[in-house]
């Protein structure tokens, strides 16, 4: 130490040391990349040329790479080796875009085969973490660990001489979270074009025309009181709310609740006018603070269902959370300031019990899997159970709205999480147009993009700070319960499970600009629509790939009560363990289901061509 200080080395800071590493190895590290004799980078002057990838000659982008439209190449580390936990190790060259990380091994073990390759979008990339040193000894000991939020982490193995992984690191440490350093994520660089527009699938006046807003005999109506978002900045600019109540009245009944979030529509039964609305707590704190147009409005939604005189207020919290809440202003409804309520807690936990037990399962899954103690392992993580709360809570609002024709309240701290799942899963096991594919767009548009789920947050879009305390996998909760539901159902539902997946990698890629930013008015602010490709535009664009040849549409317009018991419960190995080639079904999905629709479209045209026959008169007439 004492040596390196005469030298003029100045013993490195720690802000970014992986948990995992001590801050002895840590200090080796660093000490290892301040004697590489390649010239460090120049962050004020080199971090915004890397970014933009100025610093690169477009020109000499390799051949072999593939790039989308608006990718630019940024770097190449050559003799690199990928330690695949399930093949062993992989020579090839690894290269880094403004999009992606790209992998191409040397040669492939089959000649009439092409060589492997692998890519992640750098959105995935949660850190980057160094393993090994310049001295370490034994073979691949020196090179990266980069850990992914898909489940997976991938290992780089470099050359020890010239410290070769530092180039790798460093462009890799800026590239992957273009967030922290003040600059747009890929979505805003990605030119595509389809042929459908799929920032036009969700119009929220016409969804809110589909139950009846603004109708005669409707109840309900559509409000443009927060179209400069003043009412509430994480609530959409239109939204349904009760027709006798003005929109003073609104700016009154929203100053009682967390954040501005008012009671608003979520779906109205098109018979009863069962209504589900979502909220968040409302701030009663220590002195017990009360609200009279908060009262009236929970009153006036009791009021516009007229085969009930009850509403249901569920809170997804656990009980002892909403009563930690009260002590910081919020709290919950009681019968003594809300009359003809029925309140029941549901028992979901936070978002830091989400986020452990993801973590466990990870461990759990990636890369080995441990036979001997799979279930108990797979037990300890929780996972299912947790699942199993969600869809509970689901089943329960299904249950009261169609069997009691009661309205239903759901609400969580804020409502932008365990509300947003609540509403999504009640609303997909009512309303059959939300198992459609275009309806499900609309309701994840709907329920979770619009009504303020915070997405940038809870994924970290672009940004390094892999720790941060507000991550959490609500969203990926909300697609695995879908997962369930279509298992359980499996002609009910129009999209299969590669649509699901798709969604989810797509999450994480920040190739599209769907799932960026906290809510509507910040996706507004910084030009989404305008700048960004939807995923729908690419879904849609290729819908067929995406559809369940099991799909029995007129058989299943009705609702769908799932079975909630863990016993039903499955772990989706088809999206949690899919990179472990060993657990793999020997046949994809994608073939089993293309080969199901080859049947279908045969089956099809025989059924025309016996009818045509049938009935020779219709042919010659052309009907």
């Amino acid at each position: 130490g004492r040596a390196l200080h005469r030298k003029g080395m100045d013993e490195p800071k720690f802000e970014d040391e992986s948990p995992d590493l001590s801050r002895r190895q840590s200090y080796m590290y660093a000490v290892d990349d301040q004697l590489d004799t390649s010239p460090k980078l120049d962050r004020k002057k080199s971090i915004e040329c890397i970014l933009d990838a100025t610093d690169i000659d477009q020109s000499s982008a390799p051949s072999d790479l593939p790039l989308l439209n608006g990718e630019l190449y940024s770097y190449t580390a050559s003799e690199v080796t990928l330690l695949d936990p399930f093949i062993g190790p992989i020579p090839g060259t690894l290269y880094i875009t403004n999009y992606k990380i790209y992998f191409k091994a040397t040669t492939s073990e089959n000649p009439s085969e092409p060589a492997l390759s692998l890519e992640v979008p750098l959105g995935t990339i949660q850190r980057v973490e160094k393993i090994g040193r310049s001295r370490s000894r034994g073979e691949n000991s020196y090179g990266l660990e980069i850990c992914c939020k898909d489940m997976r982490t991938i290992k780089f193995a470099h050359k020890q001489e010239g410290h070769s992984r530092r180039g790798a690191y460093e462009r890799l440490q800026i590239v992957a979270f273009p967030t922290s350093y003040g600059k747009h994520v890929f979505a805003y660089h990605f030119k595509e074009e389809y042929p459908t527009d799929g920032w036009q699938v969700y119009d929220v006046v016409d969804e809110l025309k589909r139950f009846g807003c603004d109708s005669q005999g409707v109840p309900w109506r559509i409000s443009y009181a927060n179209n400069k978002y003043e009412l509430c900045e994480t609530y959409p600019s239109v939204f349904g709310v009760l027709k006798k109540f003005s929109d003073t009245d609104l700016e009154n009944a929203a100053q009682f609740r967390s954040k501005g979030r008012m009671p608003a529509l979520s779906w109205l039964h098109p018979v009863t006018h069962a209504s589900i609305t979502r909220c968040s707590q409302p701030m009663i704190g220590k002195l017990g603070r009360r609200s009279r147009d908060d009262e009236a409005y929970i009153q006036g939604i009791i009021e516009a269902n007229k085969h009930s005189k009850k509403l249901y207020i569920l809170d997804a919290r656990p009980k002892i959370n909403a009563m930690a809440n009260i002590a910081m202003g919020g709290g919950y409804e009681t019968d003594d300031a809300y009359s003809n309520i029925e309140f029941h807690f549901l028992d979901i936990g936070n978002i830091h019990v989400m986020r452990e037990s993801l973590h466990k399962l990870m461990d759990t899954v990636f890369p080995t899997i441990d036979d001997n103690h799979w279930l108990t392992n797979l037990e300890s993580t929780h996972w299912l159970d947790y699942l199993k709360c969600i869809l509970n809570g689901a089943v329960r609002i299904v249950e009261l709205i169609e069997k009691q024709k009661s309205s239903v309240l759901i609400h969580c701290t804020d409502g932008w999480d365990r509300t947003a799942q609540l509403s999504a899963l009640s609303m997909l096991m009512l309303d059959p147009y939300y198992r459609t594919i275009i309806g499900f767009e609309v309701l994840i548009e709907k329920e979770w993009l619009s009504f303020g789920h915070k997405f940038q947050q809870r994924i970290g879009h672009g940004d390094k700070n892999g720790s941060d305390d507000q991550r959490a996998p609500i969203f990926l909760q909300f697609i695995d319960c879908v997962w369930q539901l279509i298992r359980q159902f499996p002609c009910a539902f129009e999209f299969n499970e590669l649509f699901l997946i798709t969604i989810l990698d797509h999450l994480y890629s920040c190739l599209f600009g769907t799932f960026l930013w906290n809510c509507e008015r910040h996706r507004s602010m910084e030009g989404v629509k305008e700048k960004t490709v939807s995923l729908w535009s690419f879904t849609n664009s290729q819908i067929d790939i995406y559809k369940n040849p099991l799909y029995s549409e007129n058989q299943h317009q009705h609702v769908i009560y799932p079975v909630t018991s863990i016993r039903q419960l499955r772990l989706w190995n088809g999206y949690y363990i899919r990179w472990n080639p060993r657990m793999r079904p020997q046949e994809s999905e994608m073939e089993r289901n293309r080969q199901l629709h080859i049947l279908i479209a045969q089956l099809k045209a025989k059924c025309d061509a016996l009818s045509q026959h049938r009935d020779p008169s219709s042919q010659q007439s052309g009907n």
